[in-house]
């Protein structure tokens, strides 16, 4: 998108009832920074649109006035925002489609100039066929139904946003704020995007490639304090020896019924689990270090360089040396 435009950036949002909050106020705010830094020049005009005029209940309670229809909306829109909503079922997270939407987009997103959809906002988005034969994310708890109910799209659980032509899809909710940081450097450069970030104390650095959520995080919490505990001591000491047998010396059980223990309180085998926390703390050390990989694969615990090499193209299809030129976030020192 060119900023060097007269006219504003137009940023239409589709409304419904019980979206969530954020999904909208987030980037709102974000643009609304833009402009600021942007002082006279053209930067975002952000209008809410919905099936009818008035306040519109979201998520949190909060009612957001909706002052323009669908059907006004006949002229150039810059850039469609599609948020989203998500029941908690007996089943787990269950996106809400609005069919009022759904039959918009289909009308108006493929005049749009972006597209971009926020959390279960994909899944809106996808009903109304824009998302085929694209790249996609949504939240990882319903990316799975995503990828079974949309066989033409490629649903990658894991990024935290991504773009594919004029389609942007972001993670969960907070990662709005980080999808629309995203726009604002490719209407107007990485500069303007640190500006905002810095002024919203926000963390910039969050490319669209990273994880949605760290290797603790993915892990269900477990009931067995010993197992807590231990599981906090492996990524205290990932240089040292954890193998099987000396997890299980440790835990004070055999090595079988430490296996079984282990799998049941965090869904992970032991083996899995040391290689996840060794491989996110080498991410880590690239994103924020110009240590060697050798340097690294020894302070990670692998047992060489080819190892760590192996571990990050068998889990991130990626070298050590391309994830730190395209996600490192501080100056080599």
């Amino acid at each position: 998108m060119s900023s060097s435009s007269a006219l504003p950036h137009l940023v239409v949002v589709a409304m419904f009832p019980g979206v969530d909050t954020l999904d909208v106020t987030g980037p709102a705010e974000v643009f609304a920074m833009a402009d600021r830094f942007l002082g006279g020049r053209a930067g975002y005009e952000v209008r809410l649109a919905g099936e009818r005029r008035g306040p519109v209940p979201t998520f949190s309670g909060v009612r957001l006035c909706v002052e323009e229809v669908f059907a006004e909306q006949d002229g150039t829109i810059d850039t469609l925002l599609v948020p989203g909503r998500m029941l908690i079922g007996p089943e787990g997270p269950v996106p809400q489609i609005d069919d009022g939407v759904v039959a918009w987009l289909r009308e108006a997103g493929p005049r749009a100039g972006r597209v971009a959809s926020v959390c279960a906002g994909a899944h809106v988005t996808a009903a109304a066929g824009l998302l085929d034969g694209h790249r996609a994310t949504t939240h990882w708890a319903t990316a799975g139904r995503l990828a079974a109910d949309h066989p033409g799209i490629r649903v990658e659980p894991d990024p935290i946003f991504i773009r594919s032509g004029r389609m942007w899809t972001s993670a969960g909710i907070t990662s709005s704020m980080d999808l629309a940081l995203a726009l604002v450097a490719e209407d107007h450069g990485d500069e303007l995007a640190l500006d905002v970030a810095r002024a919203m104390v926000m963390y910039l650095q969050r490319p669209g490639g990273q994880s949605q959520f760290s290797v603790p995080l993915a892990q269900r919490p477990g009931g067995r304090q010993d197992i807590r505990g231990l599981r906090l001591w492996i990524g205290e000491h990932l240089d040292a020896d954890l193998s099987v047998p000396a997890l299980a010396a440790r835990a004070a059980m055999s090595e079988r019924n430490f296996a079984r223990v282990f799998r049941a309180e965090t869904g992970s085998t032991p083996g899995a689990f040391v290689e996840g926390m060794r491989l996110e703390a080498a991410r880590r050390l690239l994103e924020r270090t110009s240590r060697l990989p050798s340097d690294i694969a020894r302070a990670c615990g692998f047992r060489s360089v080819e190892t760590l090499h192996r571990v990050f193209r068998d889990r991130l299809g990626t070298t050590p040396g391309e994830y730190r030129s395209r996600f490192r976030t501080a100056a080599p020192a």
